[in-house]
């Protein structure tokens, strides 16, 4: 009588800890391997640093869980091809930037169909009872609208997300240099936007960013 083969065991063992305490390479190995508790536990890892990410990159919106949840099934579905098990971290924050990016452009395709003459009814969403701020954050969300996918996408890295030079051109797949350029082109074209708008003028930072410079 022959026996049935069993498929790769889903479960991973891991002598004295539970996967939710794994390192992100045991995590990423997981998820690999379909462990059933794997997407569970990144999403409770990751998800509030994807969704600050999000909302630093396109604003506060309705639209935050659906985008939230298009960054996971595609880390699911891609794992797989990380040939970098420890770069888990690394991985998610490249595909929430791609997200981000690809949610960019169907926002410029939007803009581009209301020229018909339908307004959009979706307005910017912020928490706050200070008009003053709610105006600001609105004009500055204006102005990053106004910069390329891959440019705002490295701003709120950098900028926004506080994150290395070598993790920004990590996450966006490009090298140290050309970071370097992408950042100091886009730092200069929305300081020089803030400052000629008569609300945000005054928001502008004293000191230009460290590091940013080719030299």
């Amino acid at each position: 009588m022959m026996h049935a083969v069993e498929p790769m065991a889903r479960l991973i063992v891991l002598p004295g800890t539970a996967l939710s305490d794994a390192d992100d390479a045991t995590l990423a190995r997981a998820l690999i391997a379909r462990d059933p508790q794997a997407p569970r536990v990144l999403w409770r890892r990751y998800a509030p640093m994807v969704f600050r990410m999000l909302r630093r990159a396109l604003g506060p919106n309705h639209d935050l869980d659906d985008l939230a949840q298009e960054v996971f099934l595609c880390v699911f579905d891609k794992v797989p091809t990380l040939r970098e098990p420890k770069a888990l971290k690394a991985f998610v924050i490249s595909v929430t930037m791609l997200t981000t990016r690809q949610e960019l452009r169907r926002r410029w395709v939007r803009r581009w169909v209301r020229l018909s003459g339908t307004k959009d009814a979706a307005e910017l969403e912020v928490v706050t009872t200070d008009t003053d701020a709610r105006e600001a954050l609105q004009r500055f969300y204006a102005i990053l609208d106004r910069v390329n996918a891959k440019d705002r996408s490295a701003f709120v890295l950098r900028f926004m997300e506080g994150l290395e030079l070598t993790e920004v051109a990590a996450a966006m797949g490009l090298s140290l240099a050309t970071t370097k350029r992408r950042l100091a082109r886009v730092w200069g074209k929305v300081i020089l936007l803030v400052e000629r708008d008569p609300v945000l003028a005054h928001y502008r930072p004293k000191l230009a960013p460290q590091g940013e410079s080719e030299s």
